[in-house]
């Protein structure tokens, strides 16, 4: 693959550039190796370490509010372990002896975490690995969607008819007015003749 060519030739320059420097590993944040120069170490172990290490310190970082990860330094009593962020989804491990300038270490794993950065987002592309798209943003859920209507029973169309207000009754239809009464008074019934007359009792 030809990213792992040029990051091992930027691992063989470090070499080079720092005296004191023992072996040398490029790998993916989630702990897969892309390159390595390590000769005393086994590199899958050390890439799995590095990436464990990678979330402490990422974490360590949040909760201190001292910002976006980009170094960390871990010293022993035969030397130093050191990691460098190489972009979003890669990172450096150099391992060095006790007797290294700190500061040219420190320059040369910043310019290499750089460079490996470079060659890993032209070569791959921008990556998907645990860390890279930190801060991750909180997406929403989309809501579900609704239930589709359940089918109508046979003979009948699945179109419920539209819901219409029944009509309202018709309003009673007032009487015309006399119009020989005047305005204001109340009409006169005339009174009328009994159906049938009452019978005379005889002997009453």
């Amino acid at each position: 693959m030809a990213v792992q060519t040029d990051v091992l030739d930027e691992l063989r320059r470090l070499r080079t550039r720092v005296p004191q420097l023992t072996g040398s590993l490029a790998a993916t944040v989630d702990g897969l190796v892309l390159a390595h120069d390590v000769p005393e170490a086994e590199p899958e172990g050390l890439a799995a370490l590095t990436a464990a290490a990678l979330g402490v310190a990422h974490r360590m970082a949040d909760a201190a509010a001292r910002g976006e990860f980009r170094e960390l330094l871990v010293r022993g009593s035969l030397g130093y372990v050191a990691t460098y962020a190489a972009g979003p989804t890669a990172v450096l491990t150099l391992l060095a002896g006790d007797r290294v300038n700190v500061g040219r270490l420190h320059l040369e794993g910043r310019r290499g975490g750089a460079r490996i950065a470079e060659l890993v987002a032209a070569r791959i592309g921008p990556g998907s690995g645990r860390h890279a798209d930190r801060p991750a943003p909180a997406g929403h859920t989309a809501p579900a969607p609704p239930d589709p209507p359940a089918p109508a029973p046979p003979g009948r169309s699945s179109t419920a008819p539209a819901d219409h207000p029944a009509p309202a009754p018709p309003h009673p239809v007032a009487a015309p007015a006399d119009p020989g009464r005047p305005i204001g008074t109340l009409p006169v019934r005339t009174p009328q003749r009994p159906a049938h007359q009452p019978r005379i009792q005889p002997g009453g």
